[in-house]
């Protein structure tokens, strides 16, 4: 079917729908997106909840009370199944809905015709009807029929399994989901969301998201605890009916003990805090596409950066123009067309000059961005190098809607990275026209005539030598300079880039980050290592290293016995074409001393990825085109660009920039260490916790027997309903300090209970266990063992308002942290003293703990003892510190 045909049955136009008729149409057929499957809902997750492992231990102690005629116990513990459930439900349900609101983050976004305008619209927006406007690296966003094309063709893997491109022309059909990989095209949209090809086949390619290895990491560690857990239940069930206890109440004990050893807040917690660390980077611009990427994140030892929008500002500003003899200042900043032109402090009258006025139009017609105002704000679509060029023009009167009404064009020859160069082909009327511009090392050699004061003339050698010459001086002061150049024609065969007429140059700036020096001052004290990566020139790439702190290399020449090799990286920077020169193994035994690489080709990155991960190095690149999208996939951590970035780079990244930002890359990597040693903070303190009663249990029947337990089934599940997941996730979301960022980073094989932080576990819990037992014969459980109970149960509990302060670092005191930098933990903390005012003095919570009241006298010894359990903590985490040396010998020591 023509597409002509399809326009009219679609009631479109080759300008696009109005404004209000895409209203209506996106009302009509909904959003462009795909129906979800395996949707989270509130029943799932409930149901969820009832495989828990601690819900089923609990409902056999719930029989056995009954059974035993202790209905009091029976009730209690119904009441805790239903709180377990219940914060289970809370706690992953809003974890599951804050990581499904995460996906909503990256909104891919395409660009369109209407009402003859090109506009930039989230992807969901596009509705049949539509004008696609597409070029390579573009993701393409609805089923569409081809209009307009130049050198087509579209990786239609995802729906055809066809590895190879496939060539596309006009009247021809395009997908939803397909890339494509090379030109450009406007097609008119016939299919959106559950109606395209795609659609189709929704259920095939939708996916749940598979475990991290993080999270395995928490699950085999839950396991084994599980199983110690379960080992020291039965040993204290043996004990106890050694010791002549009765077998129900043993029973019950023993469950109990189960109950709170077993690590059930583990995996909830780890799912709270990444997704609440998750959420916290998505509000500072960075969005994570995958958990694996928190853990790797901390590992982090070297940053392969792009320059232009990451380093810099990606705001293009012509400041100069160079042509025969002169050097033109132009005023003005930002994309508003408001500035003039000046000779030496004198208003140009571009009128009078043909030359520049041919300069200028050439840069406005070879050009594929456009220039807006839209209210009181210009904006521009497109590269900001050719944007900067429009404006440029505009400012002298001269706009590219208007030359292309005029002069309309015929043909493109795209640019590549190969020739850096692009062509189009225009009919003036009186005659075709080509325009070109390029990097001036590769446009220069073209040209064969220059636009000089007095017309048309021969470009001598002497010609070509000034103007290399004042690229080079022009990209030594940070600039970015295109040549210009056109070449008349009578007939349109043949190869258009050739005996050319230079124009002149245009040098433009794009000023580095306010942001960004400190952002690298900050990597260099966290041990890792920033490398540029650009395609521009090497001293423009030098130029900005220097503004921002970023040294040009470190290598030692004496250890390069090859001259070649010497010569290539004598200062650190290196170019594309100089890095073709060295083999692999040449390369990688330079390449941690190179910081700056100029010239270089998108495809280079996977080389220098490989490379330094040889070497031992966690590698984060980022990347933004079609071809960044194997050194994305191959890198530890790929980042794909979320303003300029193609959908290909997003889908192949790991973490997604919403800003571009360097600044923002440094921020997630501290966010990541942060999560991660949060993680560790929270993992730590859970196991000590819960092995504390266990521990207590077996020393006291051990030693006193069975008559005098210090602890109650249901006083045992008290404390572990109430008193350990709170703290633990208050860890979890503690705030990511600065400090965090003075460390080396993480070796990723390293496992949660390092060897160090076993340690404190074994030691805090005996250390809990053991004054919890003094605190119990002190109190005398031969002369009232309730009261006895009483004060070990309330010196258990307030441990909580006191000890989760120490495992706020396992490296720095507790002081160092600041009483009130974690509201959350405050919050928890007088939650919990209120539970424990409750249980101890409200008559019906009295008779079900079996608790007495106790006087404001006999507060003194359980909360004085809760705070020196604070100190000893601090002591132990004191004494592993000075051996943190040998234990990161030995790190990653598994449980």
């Amino acid at each position: 079917m023509r597409t002509e045909e399809v326009l009219l049955e679609l009631k479109s136009s080759p300008g696009g729908l109005s404004n209000e008729e895409a209203k209506k149409r996106l009302i009509r057929y909904g959003p462009n997106q795909l129906e979800e499957k395996n949707r989270i809902t509130p029943w799932k997750v409930l149901v969820k909840q009832l495989t828990n492992v601690i819900v089923w231990v609990l409902a056999a102690a719930a029989i056995i009370s009954l059974m035993a005629h202790e209905v009091i116990n029976f009730w209690a513990i119904i009441g805790i199944i239903l709180f377990v459930i219940f914060m289970g439900f809370l706690q992953e349900y809003r974890a599951e809905k804050a990581m499904e609101a995460l996906k909503k983050f990256v909104q891919p976004s395409t660009r369109v015709r209407r009402e003859g305008t090109l506009k930039e619209i989230p992807s969901r927006e596009v509705v049949p009807g539509d004008i696609l406007v597409l070029e390579s690296g573009d993701m393409i966003p609805a089923d569409a029929i081809v209009m307009e094309m130049i050198g087509l063709r579209i990786e239609e893997a995802a729906l055809t399994g066809e590895s190879m491109p496939v060539n596309k022309e006009k009247d021809e059909m395009i997908f939803a989901g397909t890339q494509i990989v090379h030109g450009k095209c406007s097609a008119l949209v016939v299919s959106t969301g559950m109606g395209t090809k795609l659609g189709e086949i929704a259920g095939l390619v939708q996916q749940e998201e598979e475990s991290t290895p993080l999270q395995k990491k928490i699950a085999k560690l839950a396991r084994k605890l599980a199983i110690i857990a379960m080992i020291g239940s039965l040993v204290t069930l043996v004990t106890g009916l050694s010791k002549g206890a009765p077998v129900t109440e043993m029973l019950l004990i023993s469950i109990a003990l189960a109950v709170a050893a077993v690590p059930e807040g583990l995996p909830l917690t780890m799912t709270i805090t990444l997704a609440s660390g998750m959420s916290h980077m998505a509000k500072h611009n960075a969005i994570i596409r995958k958990m694996l990427g928190v853990e790797t994140l901390g590992s982090t030892t070297v940053i392969c950066t792009d320059k232009t929008g990451t380093l810099t500002r990606n705001e293009m500003f012509v400041r100069s123009i160079i042509i025969p003899d002169k050097e033109l200042e132009v005023t003005g900043t930002g994309y508003e067309p408001i500035g003039e032109l000046f000779d030496d402090g004198t208003p140009v009258d571009v009128g009078n000059h043909k030359g520049l006025k041919m300069l200028l139009t050439a840069g406005a017609l070879c050009n594929n961005a456009s220039l807006e105002e839209l209210g009181n704000e210009w904006k521009g679509v497109g590269d900001p190098t050719e944007i900067a060029l429009l404006v440029a023009a505009a400012k002298a009167g001269i706009w590219k809607d208007k030359l292309e009404n005029e002069f309309p064009r015929l043909q493109e020859v795209i640019f590549t990275s190969e020739r850096k160069m692009m062509s189009t082909l225009h009919d003036t009327q009186e005659q075709l026209m080509v325009f070109t511009k390029g990097a001036p090392e590769m446009l220069l050699g073209r040209c064969t005539r220059i636009y000089g004061l007095f017309g048309v003339r021969t470009f001598t050698e002497q010609d070509r030598e000034e103007m290399l010459e004042k690229n080079r001086e022009l990209a030594q002061r940070t600039y970015r300079v295109l040549a210009l150049a056109y070449r008349p024609l009578n007939i349109k065969n043949g190869e258009l880039e050739k005996d050319m007429i230079f124009l002149g140059l245009v040098a433009m700036q794009d000023p580095p980050r306010e942001e960004a020096k400190n952002a690298i001052e900050t990597c260099h004290k966290a041990g890792i290592k920033v490398v540029m990566i650009t395609g521009d020139n090497q001293e423009t790439a030098k130029s900005i290293a220097r503004e921002i702190g970023l040294s040009e290399g470190t290598v030692c020449l004496d250890d390069i016995t090859d001259e070649k090799i010497r010569d290539i990286v004598a200062d650190g920077a290196i170019t594309g074409t100089e890095l073709d020169e060295l083999d692999d193994e040449e390369f990688k035994s330079v390449v941690e001393a190179i910081n700056i690489y100029a010239r270089a080709r998108p495809e280079q990155k996977l080389r220098i990825i490989r490379a330094l991960q040889e070497r031992g190095q966690v590698v984060a690149m980022t990347g933004d085109g079609v071809n960044d999208a194997p050194a994305l996939r191959k890198a530890d951590i790929g980042i794909s660009m979320g303003v300029k970035g193609t959908d290909v780079a997003r889908e192949a990244s790991v973490m997604v920039l919403q800003d571009d930002n360097f600044a923002t890359i440094v921020e997630a990597v501290k966010m990541g260490r942060g999560i991660y040693a949060n993680i560790e903070k929270f993992t730590t303190y859970l196991v000590s916790r819960n092995f504390t009663e266990m521990i207590l249990i077996l020393i006291a029947i051990t030693l006193l027997g069975f008559n005098y337990i210090p602890l109650l089934a249901l006083q045992i599940l008290f404390i572990n309903m109430f008193n350990e997941v709170v703290p633990a996730i208050s860890l979890g979301m503690d705030p990511v300090r600065d400090s965090i960022m003075h460390k080396k980073p993480r070796d990723p094989k390293e496992e949660i209970l390092s060897r160090r932080n076993l340690v404190l576990v074994v030691s805090i819990a005996f250390t809990m266990s053991i004054v919890s037992f003094l605190v119990f014969l002190a109190a005398d459980p031969f002369m009232d063992i309730q009261k006895a109970r009483t004060l070990t149960f309330v010196t258990i509990v307030s441990m909580a308002l006191f000890v989760p302060n120490a495992f706020r670092s396992l490296d720095e005191p507790a002081i160092r942290m600041g009483m009130f930098s974690n509201r959350l933990m405050l919050t928890g903390m007088l939650i919990t003293l209120l539970l424990i005012l409750a249980v101890v003095y409200i008559p019906l919570f009295q008779a079900v703990f079996e608790l007495t009241p106790l006087s404001l006298e006999e507060w003194v010894m359980p909360i004085g003892v809760a705070f020196i359990s604070l100190l000893i903590a601090e002591g132990i985490k004191l004494v592993a510190r000075g051996r943190k040396e040998d234990a990161a010998v030995i790190a990653g020591a598994d449980l």
